[in-house]
This record gives structure tokens, sequence and C-alpha cells, in this order.
């Protein structure tokens, strides 16, 4: 029995999910699974926020780079980070809820290219993200 893109993506996630115990004790939820694309979630607590009132960038990284984990990983094989950048555009305050939203922009043989933009519920764009990632070897599923 083969699997669909879409059912390898979301077990990907799940494996994944299931061994990121950092991701989940910053509150961060993991809300979609595709093919090339995760979004993850995560509210501003009081312990995230920096002596401006703001999160510290640090934990917009991490959601931008789980993001970027998850949907670099949606196709059962295994990718590591090789390279990112972030762009802060806008402070996220407490209590806001922060949206990562990962798409693939570029896969070929071994690498691949993933923007991330992460936004409040507002829609508000506090940053976006580059990652680039490459394959090693394994898979995350096994053959069915």
């Amino acid at each position: 029995m083969s699997r669909d893109a879409a059912e390898i993506a979301r077990l990907s996630a799940a494996a994944m999910w299931k061994e990121d115990e950092a991701s989940r004790a910053m509150g961060m939820t993991l809300d979609k699974a595709a093919p090339g694309h995760a979004v993850l979630s995560m509210k501003v607590a009081v312990h995230m926020v920096n002596g401006h009132g703001s999160c510290h960038g640090g934990f917009i990284f991490s959601l931008a780079d789980s993001a970027f984990g998850i949907a670099c990983n949606s196709r059962g094989e295994r990718h590591v980070g090789q390279n990112c950048q972030i762009t802060y555009l806008a402070p996220a305050r407490l209590g806001a809820r922060l949206i990562a939203d990962a798409r693939e922009r570029h896969r070929a043989d071994r690498a691949g290219i993933y923007d991330v933009t992460v936004k409040t519920e507002a829609g508000e764009v506090i940053a976006e993200f580059r990652g680039y990632s490459r394959a090693i070897a394994g898979t995350l599923l096994p053959e069915a």
C-alpha cells in the first residue's frame, strides 16, 4: 500500500513533533502539515518578553525555525537546516498569538529553500525567515 504525499507529510510531522520537546515546552502548537508546508503557532507569554516590552527575538526565531523544520521534512526524507536568516520587522507583544507559515520555495536533489512568515493573528508581519535545508541519510517513516 503506497502513501500519498499528504499522508506522508502528516506522518512525517507527527514523527518530528513527537520528539520536539523544546518547541512544545515553549508553548508551540503544530497547526498544519502538508507537502512542503507547515504552520505552527505560539502565544507570547510573560517569560518571553524583554525589557522593551516585546518578545525576545530568539523565541520568534525558534518558532520560525520549528515551522521550517516540519516543512523541510514533510516528504519523509530526513533534512537538516544548513543555513538561515531572519529579519525582524515589527515587535511582538505580550499576549499576541504568533503564527509561523513555512512554505517550500525550491526543492531539488538534496537541497531545499523555505520561506517562513511570522505574523500575529491580526495579520501584522513580525518577521521573515529564509532557511536552506540539506538531506541526510535515512527516512522519517518506515516503509509501508
